[in-house]
């Protein structure tokens, strides 16, 4: 007798305005696997998993949880059923502490003697410690995903829908994370996992479904799969290739643009340096990489250079206008209620085209807007859908396009490309090597060291508080070495 799949969706269709996102997709999750979910953004693979916890309603199609067809209504009854899901995006109350988000998402009790010993062992049965007291907002932004991984597991669940749950962590916290997926599918579970990272998906998982424009396009084993053979099966054989911008910078200025000396900043929680007598400077033309491991600085480094934090003492000069691209796009770069033009003229400055006499003109607004979804390769109804109705990826685009469209002198940017396809990551790149080109200094972080490697001409590590710069031609294990050891 066979075993039932832990949870099947079978045909499932959905539209959202003129967009047809899921177009009959088929998806078996069987007991004791990981399973890993790939495709392009907006490739539907995130809808497919809302639809099965219970966040969307499909226009067509059916669920079977443990081979029983069931009517999945909210994410309250997924969780009847056994079902958990780790966002891509963030749902704790930043207001709230890490306790009292467990209990929101658990329904235990809030009293705090019974509480913080419940969540406290919760998290450490996990393998992922953390202070039940401390509150949401506090937590850096790694911790805050550990956060969301607890909140699910704690609830005794047998099916873990994860959607790009290692994106903001660095390679050692990843490989524990999948570690922790993985004991829980040796005791049973079933795991969902919705990642860009084709390695990742080909150490982890024992099958893979990928989607492409909301079908289901390959779905078999990973054991025969390689890198190649499944970016194909994204993006198509006929895939369009991102022009690449030229590489000669001969004729851009060699001005500096961002200069530091002794600067002194205050971590964000207001507790303590973040960073200690930083000394720097970024010329035009130049895309400086910044690595470290979470909560060396370099998150309090980039936000002084745009200007988000005031330095305690030092000197920093940064010419401008400054783009800023924040690593948590839904909480700072866009407002997702709002519509993708709303979200373009946040921030407008005087001489932006839709401002006359000081009055918001909405009709170049929205024309601006609708250029830029062309030209940025956005996945979008038009210029007044809401932005959330974008996937994370075409968010993504959005706030690179609104700030690369102002023509910036410098450029800040944290984990741009985080959630990004294969194809979009490159188009990114492409978009700050352009800026360079054009003669503005870039300074960009990513946890993801090879992405650094990959587009900066300089590396500077933060660790410990202190910025340094990697000797030129750096390889990527010594750069890792310094990343932990401040190179003390």
């Amino acid at each position: 007798m066979s075993v039932p799949a832990a949870l099947a969706l079978r045909g499932i269709r959905k539209r959202f305005g003129s967009v047809q996102a899921l177009r009959g997709a088929d998806f078996t999750l069987m007991p004791g696997e990981v399973h890993a979910l790939l495709g392009e953004n907006g490739a539907g693979k995130s809808t497919l998993m809302h639809v099965a916890y219970g966040l969307v309603r499909a226009d067509a199609g059916e669920i079977l949880v443990d081979g029983v067809g069931r009517s999945i209504s909210s994410p309250r009854a997924a969780r009847r059923l056994g079902i958990g899901m780790v966002h891509q995006h963030f749902t704790s109350v930043p207001a709230m502490t890490v306790a009292e988000n467990v209990a929101l998402a658990t329904g235990w009790d809030v009293a705090p003697r019974v509480l913080h010993p419940r969540v406290r062992a919760a998290a450490e049965r996990v393998g992922i410690p953390l202070d039940p007291g401390t509150r949401v907002s506090q937590l850096s932004v790694a911790l805050k995903q550990r956060l969301e991984i607890v909140k699910a597991l704690a609830a005794d669940v047998r099916i873990l829908l994860l959607d790009e749950p290692t994106a903001v962590l660095t390679p050692g916290e990843a490989d524990e994370l999948l570690q922790v997926i993985r004991r829980f599918t040796a005791a049973g579970g079933a795991a969902v996992l919705i990642t860009h990272k084709l390695d990742e998906a080909l150490a982890t998982a024992e099958r893979v479904t990928v989607l492409r424009q909301g079908a289901v396009v390959f779905d078999g084993p990973v054991a025969g799969q390689s890198a190649a053979s499944l970016a194909s099966a994204m993006l198509g054989e006929a895939a369009r290739r991102v022009r690449t911008p030229p590489a000669d910078r001969s004729a851009v200025a060699d001005g500096v643009l961002v200069r530091l000396e002794e600067l002194e900043v205050p971590r964000e929680s207001g507790y303590g340096i973040a960073v200690r007598r930083a000394t720097l400077s970024i010329r035009a033309g130049e895309i400086v990489g910044v690595a470290a491991v979470e909560g060396n600085g370099q998150r309090e480094l980039l936000r002084a250079v745009a200007g988000r934090i005031q330095p305690l003492r030092g000197r920093r000069e940064v010419a401008g206008p400054i783009a800023f691209v924040p690593e948590d796009r839904t909480t700072e770069g866009i407002i997702p209620s709002l519509t993708l033009t709303e979200n373009v003229v946040l921030g407008s400055r005087a001489d932006d085209p839709w401002l006359r006499r000081g009055r918001l003109d909405w009709r170049t607004a929205r024309a601006r807007t609708a250029s830029l979804i062309g030209e940025f390769d956005i996945v979008a109804s038009g210029p007044d859908a809401p932005a959330a109705s974008l996937s994370g990826g075409n968010q993504q685009k959005l706030v690179i396009a609104r700030e690369l469209a102002r023509r910036p002198r410098v450029v800040v940017a944290e984990n741009p490309t985080r959630g990004l396809d294969l194809r979009a990551a490159s188009a990114i790149h492409d978009r700050l090597r352009a800026a360079a080109a054009e003669g503005a200094a870039v300074l960009l972080y990513s946890s993801d060291l090879d992405e650094v490697l990959a587009i900066a001409d300089r590396v500077l590590v933060a660790a410990r508080g202190l910025v340094s710069e990697a000797p030129p031609g750096a390889t990527r294990l010594e750069i890792g070495a310094l990343m932990v050891t401040g190179g003390r």
